[in-house]
């Protein structure tokens, strides 16, 4: 049996912190890899303007504009969060799992689309103050406000309020529970649909396309309540709120800048989950062989 295979083999069996410990890995080497493409997702999604710009005509406007480090300006937000946000969301969706088996511990497809709904939901809960600090930070707008993340998180308590850290949770609860929800829905399917591996290099390869797969499909469902939760987020506390609640805000965005503008920051948001995705997958399998 492959490295990949025992690890997926012995996932359900680990205990809850050995979960928590390769979900956290899992999460930091995706975030590592696929930060700029976060980035530029979140400046495409604040953009209230018509027309759309190209994912690397904006990366090269900002090296220009910037300079090439700027690419990863608020990353330490993420990569505070990375660890438990990820950890809650691999160790959650393995408790539920476990809740929605059956008596032979077999799980319907239904059962890993909630099992994955409630582990985004708790994500959210942990993630959201970090999200809307690195929202704040990615802003084009605010490049001369923060000087760096510890700078922006204190700025935003000391004038807006501990409470502001909370700001956009409904909508995170919907982008996450919704990209959950159908990234491990999809994920057994996808592994079922693809060519069974005979060897290491094949489960690998196997659990990457798997991952990418429902990391592509959930982006596409998800990516309205990103828009919403992205500029809810980046509203300062006393400025007016044009955007409060998920469906309202969905229907003014559609009305005001047409329907494709609720898929804002899609090219860079699923160049980033799709293969993000893969990455997450392969690495929770990974560490997980390695704890177990």
């Amino acid at each position: 049996m492959s490295k990949q295979q025992k690890a997926s083999s012995h996932s359900h069996e680990l205990p809850f912190h050995k979960h928590i410990l390769a979900g956290a890995f899992a999460g930091l080497v995706e975030v590592c890899c696929m930060y700029p493409l976060d980035l530029v997702k979140t400046r495409f999604q604040l953009n209230t303007s018509a027309g759309s710009a190209s994912v690397l005509g904006t990366f090269r406007e900002m090296i220009r504009t910037e300079g090439f480090f700027n690419l990863y300006r608020g990353i330490a937000s993420p990569i505070f969060a990375e660890a438990p946000k990820r950890a809650i969301k691999f160790a959650s969706n393995e408790q539920y799992k476990k809740l929605l088996a059956d008596s032979q511990g077999r799980i319907s497809n239904f059962g890993y689309v909630i099992a994955g709904a409630s582990a985004g939901m708790t994500e959210a809960f942990v993630n959201c103050p970090f999200e809307l600090v690195k929202v704040r930070m990615q802003a084009k707008e605010n490049l001369t406000l923060y000087k760096n993340t510890f700078d922006a998180a204190s700025n935003i308590v000391r004038s807006e309020g501990v409470s502001m850290l909370y700001r956009g949770l409904s909508a995170m609860f919907w982008r996450n529970g919704v990209w959950n929800g159908a990234y491990f829905g999809t994920i057994n399917i996808a592994k079922q649909s693809l060519p069974q591996p005979e060897s290491h290099t094949g489960t690998v390869t196997r659990n990457f396309f798997a991952g990418f797969i429902s990391g592509t499909l959930a982006t596409i469902f998800n990516n309205p309540f990103d828009v919403i939760k992205s500029r809810i987020q980046n509203t300062p506390a006393k400025a007016p709120r044009k955007y409060n609640f998920i469906l309202p805000s969905l229907a003014t965005i559609a009305r005001e800048e047409g329907f494709a503008a609720l898929y804002k920051g899609f090219v860079p948001k699923v160049l980033r989950l799709g293969p993000g995705g893969g990455i997450m997958l392969v690495a929770f399998d990974l560490f997980t062989y390695l704890l177990s």
